[in-house]
């Protein structure tokens, strides 16, 4: 049994939410955002409180329990709040800069790579060295984050490289004589 399926997703102030057979979209002060959920649940909306169950008792459908109800969380906490998700960047002569809809990044390449930023994608750089990227689509905030992160992927010798804010890099020892 699915333990995060079972809880009811409260709808706050301010947010309306409709559903349509599979199909759950909601409207905040961010915007609007919608998902279609798989066959194998249910979706109710009622008191101000959305409840997914499953269809059957099969294993696909218990799997897709939880998963769809943490699929409408991150719409409602999308439209209310919104993602973001911050970059570091480690490294002699690495750093970033934003220049109209694009973010030019200098990583030791022989020239600047320019990453094209997405609609509904805010990219700030308060500092040279790192990169704050804010979105009310959490799948789409995570993906522009990783990647800008492939472009230079940090090291294990020396940590150089581009690394989520906050994630341990574990250093390797070099050559011994």
């Amino acid at each position: 049994m699915s333990r995060i399926g079972k809880k009811p997703v409260s709808v706050p102030s301010g947010v309306t939410v409709n559903v349509d057979g599979q199909t759950v979209s909601a409207k905040g002060s961010k915007g609007e955002l919608s998902v279609t959920l798989v066959n194998e649940v249910s979706v109710e909306l009622a008191d101000g409180e959305i409840s997914v169950n499953p269809i059957n008792n099969s294993k696909r459908a218990r799997s897709m329990w939880g998963m769809s109800r943490t699929l409408i969380v991150n719409i409602i906490e999308g439209v209310t709040n919104g993602f973001t998700k911050t970059l570091e960047i480690n490294g002699v002569g690495y750093r970033a800069q934003v220049q109209g809809s694009d973010l030019i990044l200098s990583l030791g390449y022989s020239h600047e790579v320019r990453y094209n930023i997405p609609q509904g994608i805010t990219i700030a750089c308060p500092k040279p060295t790192e990169i704050t990227i804010s979105g009310i689509d959490k799948q789409e905030v995570g993906q522009v984050a990783a990647n800008i992160r492939k472009w230079r992927l940090p090291e294990p010798y020396k940590g150089k490289g581009i690394r989520y804010q906050g994630e341990f890099i574990a250093l390797k020892e070099g050559k011994k004589k």
